[in-house]
């Protein structure tokens, strides 16, 4: 059974194809795909193939997503959850996204705590690592405000409307929280 997360002002929720709308909406954003190493998207069939992904994605146990819902509201704000899950190296990289109409209110935030503690007490992860553009200051001051550092520098690891960019390695380990 699917995992339902709630922090004080939001609902984790598992993906549904009524969620596409919601998908569509913040990846075809240049504002929100610019760092994300994905293409912008053109058509909502591309958003239905991400719900069909993030449900076969959990269902093969190689990550898990959400979609962040604000209490009270319907439809999704973003997603978020881990990609690269290994339950038998106990790590797996976390990723999110909002629709910039609600940046910097804290969601994020919020989201990303919960999602951590999910993931060390729920999931029994012992590390959690992100990969972020090094010119994503938003995601790389977010990382950092709740507790992972900086590992290293990826150089040449992720492509963006066919440019090549390096990206910072961060980690966050169940025993230094």
């Amino acid at each position: 059974m699917f995992p339902t997360l709630e922090t004080e002002r939001l609902v984790l929720r598992e993906i549904s194809k009524d969620d596409a709308n919601g998908i569509f909406s913040c990846f075809s954003n240049e504002n929100v795909t610019q760092y994300y190493g994905q293409e912008t998207l053109e058509n909502i069939e591309q958003a239905e193939a991400f719900v069909d992904f993030f449900a076969n994605s959990y269902k093969e146990k190689r990550g898990i997503r959400w979609g962040i819902e604000i209490k009270g509201n319907q439809g999704i704000i973003g997603t978020i959850g881990f990609n690269a899950w290994s339950p038998k190296h106990k790590r797996a990289e976390i990723g999110y996204e909002i629709h910039p109409e609600q940046w910097r209110k804290g969601y994020t935030l919020e989201a990303v705590s919960k999602v951590i503690q999910f993931g060390f007490d729920g999931l029994g992860l012992t590390r959690i690592g992100a990969v972020v553009f090094i010119n994503n200051e938003a995601s790389n001051n977010l990382l950092t405000k709740v507790g992972f550092q900086k590992e290293g520098v990826l150089r040449e690891y992720m492509y963006q409307n066919g440019e090549v960019y390096d990206t910072y390695v961060y980690s966050i380990l169940k025993n230094n929280r």
